[in-house]
């Protein structure tokens, strides 16, 4: 079987599988319409610690330890860490992951690091590279706030348009041992500008790339909309949702009855004040480890596209007056009878 298909995608010959997963998070995500599938759901959004980039780091620290041991596995097991977060150079990552002595490819995606960091540890696991490989991400609301848009102090406002970056943490264990669900393709998205400038909307910068992405793994892989129990975005809200629809109808693509935002999901926009919904590198990690997963793992689900989506900005091309390029990369999770 050829594993390059079409112009962007890989269709795995030795599929890994899922053997654990993990997912942590704040407290206004434990109130939300997810709380009670988490595995934990944090008292304190410092979680013990000093700043809220530390809190951040014991997030990811916390989900790779859960989800190593929810797979049988010791971090000796480990071949390689794929991991990333929203945070400058990776401070969440490097210094969460630091004592536990794994190499570690840093990735930085955005909001699509779930994505990313997931196919390239497939795409490790598939080639030989790892028995068993970790994929891991995060992102915290208090830490991304004061990067990218304001301090906390300063009490901004927010438009309708904006989301709410979720406190949390997935982390994924794949490897060669038969699990109940496994990676058997990618499709891995190209830089999308469609102009947008505005920081405030960032489902609007977003969603071109995810109908670029959704639209070109429908092709390489020769299937529809109604092949997939479920094409679920990362965190688009109900904003991004909207253009994403329209601009795949626009293609000759419907994915309305199949279609899923995990930024969507994870909050009660209206009882939590989250206006278009919830996002960040942990928004779509969380979603699928307590979400997802267990619905495949179960045979719920046979089949799912899950397209995690990132903005590419950063405080200083924001202020430089730069647009906002988005990305957005696909893995299909089938069920493993």
């Amino acid at each position: 079987m050829p594993q390059i298909v079409g112009k962007q995608s890989i269709q795995f010959e030795q599929a890994p599988y899922v053997l654990g997963s993990a997912s942590i998070v704040g407290k206004k995500e434990g109130e939300g319409p997810l709380g009670k599938l988490f595995d934990v759901v944090g008292e304190d959004d410092k979680f013990g610690e000093d700043t809220w980039e530390e809190a951040e780091s014991t997030l990811q620290k916390e989900a790779v330890m859960l989800a190593m041991g929810k797979a049988g596995l010791k971090k000796e097991d480990i071949r390689y860490i794929f991991g990333g977060d929203l945070l400058g150079q990776n401070i969440a990552t490097t210094f969460g992951l630091l004592e536990l002595n794994i190499p570690l490819f840093g990735l930085y995606g955005a909001c699509s690091t779930a994505g990313e960091s997931l196919s390239l540890a497939a795409m490790a696991v598939a080639a030989g590279y790892g028995e068993n490989v970790l994929a891991v991400t995060s992102s915290h609301f208090a830490s991304a706030e004061k990067q990218f848009r304001f301090p906390l102090e300063y009490a901004n406002q927010r438009p309708l348009s904006a989301t709410w970056t979720v406190t949390g943490s997935g982390a994924f264990v794949l490897g060669t041992r038969r699990g109940k669900t496994r990676i058997t393709g990618i499709t891995t998205g190209k830089v999308v500008d469609y102009g947008v400038k505005d920081s405030m909307n960032m489902g609007a910068a977003m969603a071109p790339a995810a109908c670029d992405t959704i639209y070109q793994h429908l092709q390489d892989f020769q299937r529809q909309p109604g092949d997939y129990d479920k094409i679920v975005t990362g965190d688009l809200g109900t904003v991004g949702q909207e253009i994403l629809i329209r601009l795949l109808e626009e293609k000759g693509v419907d994915i309305s009855k199949v279609h899923m935002d995990c930024g969507i999901e994870i909050f009660d926009s209206e009882e939590q004040n989250t206006n278009a919904g919830g996002s960040g590198c942990g928004c779509s990690a969380v979603t699928l480890s307590a979400l997802l997963l267990p619905k495949l793992e179960k045979g719920t689900y046979k089949r799912i596209l899950f397209v995690p989506t990132g903005a590419l900005l950063s405080n200083v091309s924001f202020n430089e007056g730069q647009s906002i390029p988005g990305i957005a990369h696909a893995v299909v999770l089938e069920y493993a009878a």
